[in-house]
């Protein structure tokens, strides 16, 4: 039998559930959205989460997409979902948990008697800890960015090689190889001995649905190449980066993007300009390294040292 919450499945069954983790201010029980696939053969444990940010809803579409066409009687090993994390967060469409104000995917492995952000995090990690691997699914909040995928361990972790390993079969084409940010659950998960990456599918208001399937395929690569599911995949090449840049406007005014998402760039290349709202040129602002051009914003006005744009840096294949 295989349980998270109140979800229970025996092998060759699946169930949805509730995962408690706390009461509202109203009193009445708040649970998250759980679902368990129990294989008809014994394998591997797969968790997945999605919705940690609760702006950041292209994983729940991916788990959306995926689970209708997952059949537990040809599943080997079991695959334990979260489909929304930030229970609060999402409800008000924020990226932050508003009960403590929050970045969630800060607070792992969490406090069971903690706030209502470590106590999420505490009660999601008691099936981080039962897992064999983790895909904490992302994206690039509301801003624009490209598909990709970040390991976070840091390139000195025992578990460096796995994890980049993990990323390069999920598949996006991209990937980030930098150190996380204390409490980041790919951060975190690795020091258990569990094989963690966050996939960023793009970015978006709302769902993005070429991003949705490309975490779709991500998810099915995964299943296909640890033996949850019969079958194999090839997997290609990966532009990593090891750095990252981010450049703010030196003045106020709108934004003229010189390149797409996915551009290479070069050093001193003009990034973007920005104009006054007749169209007059203020400032240019030049790339400091070469790169790939990851992510911008959404909106075209900004004030002085707002954010801009970033730049994907010290590039190789893997």
């Amino acid at each position: 039998m295989t349980t998270l919450g109140t979800a229970s499945a025996s092998p060759g069954e699946m169930d949805i559930g509730r995962l408690p983790v706390g009461e509202s201010r109203d009193g009445s029980e708040v649970g998250l959205p759980v679902a368990v696939i129990n294989g008809q053969r014994d394998g591997k444990t797969l968790y997945i989460q999605a919705v940690s940010d609760g702006d950041e809803l292209n994983g729940l579409g991916v788990i959306n997409r995926l689970v209708p066409q997952l059949d537990p009687a040809e599943i080997a090993g079991d695959i334990l979902i979260v489909g929304i994390v930030n229970y609060y967060g999402f409800q008000v469409a924020e990226h932050r948990n508003p009960i403590d104000d929050t970045k969630l995917n800060r607070t792992y492995p969490g406090n069971a008697s903690g706030t209502a952000s470590e106590r999420i995090s505490a009660a999601t990690f008691k099936a981080v800890r039962r897992s064999d691997l983790v895909l904490d699914l992302h994206q690039g909040s509301t801003s624009c960015m490209i598909d990709e995928v970040r390991v976070r361990c840091g390139r000195r972790h025992r578990l460096h090689r796995d994890c980049l390993e993990l990323a390069k079969v999920f598949g996006c084409g991209y990937i980030l190889d930098r150190k996380g940010p204390d409490g980041q659950l790919a951060r975190v998960a690795p020091d258990e001995g569990i094989p963690t990456i966050d996939p960023e599918l793009g970015g978006a208001v709302g769902w993005d649905e070429a991003s949705i399937q490309k975490g779709v395929k991500g998810v099915f690569n995964v299943l296909y190449r640890y033996g949850f599911l019969d079958g194999d995949i090839t997997t290609a090449t990966q532009i990593r980066a090891t750095g990252f840049r981010q450049y703010g406007s030196p003045a106020g005014g709108l934004v003229n993007f010189k390149f797409e998402l996915g551009d290479e760039i070069r050093r001193g290349e003009t990034l973007f300009e920005i104009t006054d709202p007749f169209g007059t040129v203020k400032r240019e602002v030049t790339a400091k390294s070469d790169g790939i051009f990851w992510r911008h914003r959404r909106l075209p006005q900004v004030a002085t040292g707002e954010y801009v744009c970033s730049i994907g840096t010290n590039l190789d294949e893997y």
